[in-house]
């Protein structure tokens, strides 16, 4: 039988309030789920039982006494290590912030749980969430619930982990370079990159930064709409937050017939597993059975993307976090020794002329708008990989002149102003998932998860929960 955890978000919502089931049930099998997925797949940094089971206990008693209650009444979610929550151990997965507790909850946080969301627990992150491997030396490796010796991707690791097994039906991460893409991805996850300002980002130093988001990781689009729904919106928290309301009727309508696609496998330059393209082009063609029209477009862009993407994530790195070095050197990731020490040598001049080939890149994309509603391709050119490995064994340029890469999101935080979608789509070859990435117009969040619900209803992604049930 279908536990009522295992429900979508509205259904969960609706059966708390309508007394069909408990707060308090769904959310002990929440905390029984996180403690047994910890035990071998270290996804949590921090389980909160007690304050969770009060806090629905709580939810129970307001149906009780027949208050009014938020869309998300009692439905159990999961933050990022990176997100403070007050009262809460956050550590950003470093042992640079000792046992640092939060007085207060970032934005995010606050209006989920304003809706009657539940927070269950931390999910582990590397080290200032600067990796596309979940492996910080403050908490270890968090595996993949496909293949244990797999990563789960990162930086939103535990997130990923926690929604791919059932823990909860939606958890919070944060994008910078693709942090809630590749591990959703890799996952076999929903995992989305919202439009830059929708919402408000509020846990940086500067509120001036424009290459990072919060978003959802969900079990499917329309859990996605539901954490939108809730935390999207202006506010004066963060100066660059668009004062667009989310509408959920149109994320929640519309269809693929008549829509037009343009696809590319490899972006120009990476070097995509053949594995990867087979369920893409498989995907594809279940689009063009449901009515869409996708083309294949040529896209000329080359490793430059990623290596001036990657100058300013050495910057930003520097620039918040460089700091720690003199007192942390020693307990520190190198590689993020290394990144800092690299953005603290960057030539000004030449950071702000990475705005140039940014520049070339939104015209790129802006041309593909003219005649095209989204962009394909996949989210990540390989599978999960193994755990041992790191981001510096996917930084190669291939005899062939192809990109040796592992994610295929960072140049849409290249282009912030675009929403980017990652939806499972099946399993490759090797039993692992792969993710299909739609990458919408500027701020059109809604139409990119309509999108996203549309493609689920025909692809073999759609079966995807069955095909996790076996790793549970």
């Amino acid at each position: 039988m279908t536990h009522p955890l295992d429900l979508t978000v509205v259904e969960i919502a609706n059966g708390i309030r309508s007394g069909a089931f408990s707060a308090e049930a769904v959310v002990a099998e929440s905390i029984r789920r996180a403690t047994a997925v910890n035990e071998t797949l270290n996804a949590f940094a921090v389980i909160r039982e007690d304050k969770a089971l009060e806090a629905a206990r709580r939810a129970d008693q307001a149906v009780a006494r027949g208050e009014a209650t938020g869309p998300l009444h009692g439905v159990p979610f999961a933050a990022k290590d990176l997100t403070p929550t007050a009262g809460d151990l956050t550590t950003l997965g470093s042992w640079t912030r000792g046992d640092w507790v939060p007085s207060g909850t970032a934005l995010c946080i606050r209006r989920l749980e304003a809706a009657g969301a539940i927070l269950i627990g931390k999910t582990t992150t590397p080290e200032f969430a600067f990796s596309s491997f979940t492996n910080s030396p403050r908490w270890g490796i968090t595996r993949n619930p496909w293949n244990p010796e797999r990563t789960s991707g990162g930086s939103s690791g535990g997130s990923a982990v926690a929604v791919a097994m059932g823990v909860v039906p939606f958890a919070e991460g944060t994008d910078m370079g693709g942090s809630v893409r590749i591990p959703a991805a890799f996952c076999g996850v929903v995992g989305l990159k919202p439009s830059f300002g929708r919402i408000p980002m509020t846990i940086l130093p500067s509120v001036f930064d424009n290459i990072s988001h919060f978003g959802p990781l969900a079990r499917s689009a329309a859990d996605a709409i539901a954490f939108m729904a809730a935390t999207a919106g202006a506010s004066d928290e963060d100066i660059s937050s668009l004062p667009i309301a989310f509408d959920v009727c149109a994320a929640r309508t519309g269809g693929l017939a008549g829509k037009r696609f343009a696809l590319s496998i490899d972006l120009g330059y990476y070097a995509v597993q053949p594995q990867v393209e087979a369920v893409v082009r498989q995907a594809v063609a279940e689009m063009r059975e449901a009515g869409a029209v996708v083309e294949e477009v040529p896209i000329a862009w080359t490793r430059a993307v990623n290596d001036e993407w990657f100058d300013l994530w050495c910057v930003f790195m520097s620039a918040f976090f460089g700091n720690e070095l003199p007192g942390h050197r020693h307990h520190m990731d190198p590689a993020v020794v290394s990144m800092i020490e690299r953005g603290l040598a960057m030539n000004a001049t030449a950071y702000k002329r990475i705005e140039l080939l940014r520049t070339s890149m939104w015209r790129d994309m802006a041309g593909i708008y003219e005649s095209y509603d989204a962009l394909l391709c996949p989210t990540c050119a390989i599978t999960a990989p193994p755990v041992g490995e790191t981001d510096d064994d996917y930084s190669a340029t291939l005899p062939d002149g192809r990109f040796k890469g592992l994610d295929m999101t960072c140049p849409f935080n290249m282009l912030p102003q675009l929403p980017a979608l990652s939806l499972p789509i099946g399993l490759a070859a090797d039993g692992l998932p792969v993710g299909l990435q739609i990458i919408g117009r500027r701020f059109g969040d809604e139409q990119v998860l309509s999108f996203g619900a549309a493609l689920e209803a025909v692809s073999v992604g759609s079966d995807i929960d069955a095909l996790r049930a076996p790793a549970q």
